[in-house]
């Protein structure tokens, strides 16, 4: 092991090897990938989980391509052939181009805080909250940055200073293990777990709220449960009792919805912002790249004194959206405000896909095995879902080609060209649903796959 970290090479020979000649980066930060490796190379080598040092050479190839990957820019696109509208990991709602188009021109010098008819400075909100409010049908509207963000501040401000009661049938948790109550409570809010996991009585809200018993809650959290079921011996308070216990005790009403929906095409199980508003909720929260179909965004809506408590808060600069966000949310509220010219479904990627008809995709789907000389057996009809946490056990009806070849390096393959293009894998075949391919990315995708080379 000794002789072996004697032999690894010098950092300046790394640097001056020919395969680093040329290449555009800095030389300090060369060196801080080369001496990363080393570092790495070191401790392998003292573990006894490598035995050999490498050359000089070696190492600068690696460094060069480390920074090869580096160059590319991420996020990378991809074409969604999974069947999961709102794919988490591939970015959600697709954008309209409207709202790409929007973003690009707000991307430089804008108007962001600028009133340009007096040229005194304004707000980043101004323009926009008079049309989220007509758009979504409430009193007031404030944008931060995510839902879970909107969550926070909400608690935070609406919360104080005894809490906010929460049904434990509620405690919901999502993806990458975020957990509602945490983030509720991240702001220094107090979190009054009610009732059990499968069972919650309006009692249970009282007393957490009666003054009677020490410190009581300051307000009401009602979590949708977007992303998994109960059935069986269950119950729980409609949210239309806990809005007449919230206004009986002085107290506001949050609701997180979560998706965003405003109905129109979408499926009417899925509640809407402006229905949990005429519940009784004195605050809605959701998310603005879900059902909505526009960016990351965390919407609050609601009647204006309460809005406005949460916006004059210190932490609403914190979680505030950048322009382009802007830009492409007041696109995405543009799109659901248009006259209705398609039965109902804005211009809007995510709507387009819920309305494609399976004629439609059938069609679509022929075309493309035909492209890759595939008989009609390729054609099968699947289930599709939403995602995102919306509609939970729900399925879209939808038509995918099946690609022959061994599933997982055909997948691979398909992953790492370009575009990209991620399907799924059932019994052992790879699957590329058209539901939640854009028509106009039939041709790339019908080229994707045949650069990966079909049935090798």
């Amino acid at each position: 092991m000794n002789d072996a970290l004697a032999r690894l090479p010098k950092m300046d020979r790394v640097l001056d090897a020919p395969a680093l000649a040329g290449v555009p980066w800095r030389r300090d930060i060369v060196r801080r990938v080369a001496e990363s490796m080393l570092g790495a190379l070191r401790v392998a080598l003292r573990e006894g989980k490598a035995t050999e040092a490498i050359d000089a050479e070696t190492l600068a190839a690696r460094v060069a391509a480390t920074l090869e990957t580096w160059s590319t820019p991420h996020p990378t696109r991809v074409i969604n052939a999974t069947g999961v509208l709102l794919h988490t990991n591939l970015g959600r709602a697709p954008w309209s181009q409207a709202a790409i188009d929007a973003a690009a021109a707000a991307a430089g010098a804008c108007d962001l805080e600028v009133e340009l008819d007096s040229g005194v400075r304004g707000s980043r909100f101004a323009w926009m909250r008079p049309l989220l409010s007509a758009v979504i049908g409430a009193e007031d509207v404030h944008v931060v940055n995510n839902n879970a963000a909107a969550l926070l501040i909400a608690c935070t401000v609406l919360g104080a200073p005894g809490g906010v009661v929460l049904s434990h049938g509620q405690m919901v948790e999502i993806g990458d293990g975020f957990r509602v109550a945490t983030m509720a409570a991240a702001g220094g809010c107090r979190i009054v777990g009610v009732g059990s996991t499968n069972r919650t009585h309006l009692a249970d809200y009282e007393a957490a709220l009666d003054p009677a018993r020490g410190a009581p809650a300051s307000a009401i959290l009602w979590v949708h449960l977007s992303n998994f079921e109960q059935h069986g011996y269950v119950a729980e308070v409609e949210l239309s009792a806990l809005a007449a216990l919230a206004r009986a005790r002085g107290v506001p009403l949050i609701a997180d919805v979560g998706s965003g929906s405003l109905g129109g095409n979408l499926p009417g199980r899925e509640p809407t912002v402006a229905a949990y508003l005429e519940a009784g909720a004195d605050v809605v929260l959701a998310s603005g790249d879900k059902l909505l179909g526009g960016p990351q965004a965390g919407l609050v809506a609601g009647g204006t004194a309460w809005v406005d408590r949460i916006r004059k808060h210190p932490m609403a600069r914190a979680l505030r959206p950048d322009k382009t966000t802007l830009a492409a949310l007041h696109a995405t509220a543009l799109a659901h405000a248009a006259i209705d010219t398609t039965g109902g479904v804005p211009a809007l990627p995510l709507h387009r896909m819920v309305a494609a008809t399976m004629d439609e995709l059938r069609t679509r789907a022929r075309a493309l095995a035909a492209r890759l000389q595939l008989g009609d057996d390729a054609v099968v009809e699947v289930d599709a879902t939403i995602g995102g946490g919306s509609l939970p056990g729900d399925r879209l009806a939808s038509v995918a080609v099946r690609l022959p070849g061994r599933a997982s390096a055909l997948a691979r393959r398909l992953r790492l060209g370009t575009p990209a293009v991620v399907g799924r894998i059932e019994d052992d075949a790879v699957l590329v649903d058209l539901r939640t391919v854009a028509p106009a990315q039939d041709d790339e995708l019908a080229a994707a796959v045949l650069a990966a080379g079909r049935g090798t």
